[in-house]
């Protein structure tokens, strides 16, 4: 199963593409985003194999976007706009999409993608604790005991109720060892753990022991992974 998103801004164009991927039973619609930060955010909690991506997005153009995606997933370019096509081919795109867009023509498009490109997933991490090293020794933190997790340039601070450890990781590192069930990114500098969610109002998250400020660009993840709506 391909897992892919839609990055489109216009309702429309959106819809047309979400019938024709209906039809493929290999991709499988993980999201629907209209804008570049919105798009970003989702890539970061979730693997996503493809990316239906617009190329004229509010605030940002598309290829903007991709320029700076450190691992983009594949994408398939949707357009209105013939003259990107030469530039967009520098992105190693799968294809590049005139709109409107037929659905043998997107199905062509889609029999283009090579499996050995496709995002290997890792193992979601299980289990009920991690170990982590802080001051040369190894503390067994357990999952239920975390509140949330800060970031301070190369080092961590893991507070939970009882202690604080700082540890040599970053984000990346730390959000690959934690479980996705468990704990959500919020901010560039925070992680946090879902079962201490106690409220969520404006651009902060109430936790047990205070407020965490939410990032622009994980809002509407946050909202969207806790059943809320903005």
């Amino acid at each position: 199963m391909i897992r892919c998103i839609i990055v489109e801004d216009e309702a429309l164009a959106q819809e047309v593409i979400r019938r024709h991927l209906q039809r493929i039973p290999e991709l499988e619609l993980a999201g629907v985003y209209r804008t570049a930060p919105e798009a970003e955010a989702a890539l970061r909690q979730q693997d996503i194999d493809l990316m239906f991506l617009d190329i004229r997005l509010p605030g940002m153009s598309g290829l903007h976007f991709l320029s700076l995606l450190q691992s983009p997933p594949l994408v398939i370019l949707t357009t209105a706009y013939s003259e990107y096509a030469l530039e967009s081919y520098e992105f190693n795109v799968i294809d590049y999409l005139l709109k409107p867009i037929s659905f043998e023509r997107l199905q062509r498009a889609v029999q283009k993608i090579d499996p050995s490109r496709l995002v290997s997933r890792e193992p979601a991490p299980s289990g009920d604790h991690m170990f982590v090293k802080s001051g040369g020794k190894f503390f067994k933190v357990n999952y239920t005991d975390i509140i949330y997790i800060q970031g301070m340039r190369d080092y961590l601070k893991i507070r939970t109720a009882d202690y604080t450890l700082v540890t040599l990781q970053t984000m990346g590192e730390m959000e690959k060892q934690l479980p996705r069930d468990r704990f959500i990114r919020v901010h560039r500098s925070y992680i946090v753990a879902i079962a201490r969610i106690r409220s969520i109002y404006g651009n902060n998250i109430t936790l047990d022991n205070g407020e965490i400020p939410i990032g622009l660009i994980y809002r509407e993840a946050v909202l969207g992974l806790l059943g809320k709506k903005p």
